[in-house]
């Protein structure tokens, strides 16, 4: 839980509560309890503690100048002692000036030890209290500042990620147009149009950590493709999209490197044609998406964990501090089926 100082208006409506209370109190007590004419003991007690609330402004701004890093008790002391000394002679001077009378200056001279320790003690206070005061609002700030480089560095590991993962496509791609060039150059320009296209649309999508399962699933589909150009008849794709999912959100271009990982060991140490199913629904505020590929065990001892799983492995975990979101499994008639679990919260969340 983040601890925040009180803001100015809510000191404000405390202090004043209190300041009005404890003249009201002085004001009782010198009528009612000494005995005092009820002028005399109403001008005391606004003028003392009008005084004395201006010395406890002062020594705020003291404080919210310079706070001693060594010696702060110290230091709080002999504020507050100056302070009293000060406050204590001007009560004096401006009471003396206020009230000419022979008996209240009597009563003035005889309460002067004891309004010197009251005074000392509020002021004190009040100096502990704004010591504290700083203290927090500067842990406040201090903490916004890790929580904002915090953010910084998640968000810099995020497109980090992002980015390692295009140039292994690129250049997947890139010498699959050069082997085109040579044996088909007609298929090799049709590859690099889709090429274009898609890194195209990759650049304007740079900037979005949030996009919409039926965007996410256009972007798949040129990467789909440009793979069809690639492996020709061999490759085979099925994708089923319920209609509730596609206005859900997800991490941007976090799919493809799912797919180019099914695509790469499914046709992995193998001349025939293959299947790779895609499933997109919704499931309890989940959006699930599920893929699934042959593959060979005995080819495959990596368990299709490559840096592709793992970076999104970790980019999910940057994004909901889940480690549990995706989920590989190998099934006893060599299907590698991998799932990807995205909650859907709130939409202010995805902003």
């Amino acid at each position: 839980m983040t601890t925040r100082p009180l803001s100015l208006k809510k000191v404000q409506q405390i202090a004043i509560p209190i300041l009005l209370g404890w003249t009201a109190l002085n004001f009782v007590l010198f009528h009612y309890v000494l005995h005092l004419e009820l002028r005399n003991s109403a001008i005391d007690a606004v003028i003392t503690n009008i005084l004395l609330a201006l010395a406890c402004i002062v020594i705020s701004n003291i404080l919210g100048y310079y706070q001693p890093k060594k010696q702060a008790t110290l230091y709080v002391l002999f504020i507050s002692l100056l302070m009293t000394i000060i406050l204590l002679s001007l009560d004096h001077v401006t009471l003396d000036k206020f009230i000419p009378n022979a008996g209240y200056q009597i009563f003035l001279a005889l309460s002067l030890p004891v309004r010197f320790l009251i005074f000392f003690v509020i002021l004190a206070f009040c100096a502990l209290a704004n010591i504290l005061w700083y203290k927090l609002e500067e842990q406040a700030y201090m903490q916004e500042r890790f929580y904002q480089v915090q953010n910084l560095a998640k968000e810099a590991e995020l497109n980090k990620l992002r980015h390692q993962l295009q140039p292994h496509f690129l250049f997947n791609s890139l010498n699959s147009v050069f082997a085109l060039t040579i044996v088909n150059p007609k298929e090799a320009g049709t590859m690099i149009t889709k090429l274009a296209a898609f890194l195209r649309g990759t650049l304007k999508r740079d900037d979005d950590t949030w996009v919409s399962v039926e965007e996410e699933m256009e972007y798949i589909q040129l990467y789909l493709d440009i793979e069809k150009v690639r492996f020709s008849h061999r490759l085979n794709v099925e994708i089923t999209v319920d209609d509730a999912s596609l206005e859900q959100r997800l991490p941007g271009t976090i799919l493809q490197p799912v797919i180019e990982n099914a695509i790469k060991f499914g046709l992995y140490n193998t001349s025939e044609a293959i299947t790779i199913a895609v499933d997109v629904r919704l499931v309890d505020h989940l959006l699930k998406v599920t893929v699934k590929n042959p593959y060979d065990p005995a080819v495959k001892t990596d368990g299709g964990t490559g840096f592709g799983l793992s970076a999104i492995r970790r980019r999910l975990y940057l994004l909901f501090a889940d480690n549990e979101l995706i989920h590989t499994e190998a099934t006893a008639d060599k299907t590698f089926i991998t799932t990807i679990s995205i909650p859907q919260h709130d939409k202010d969340y995805f902003n």
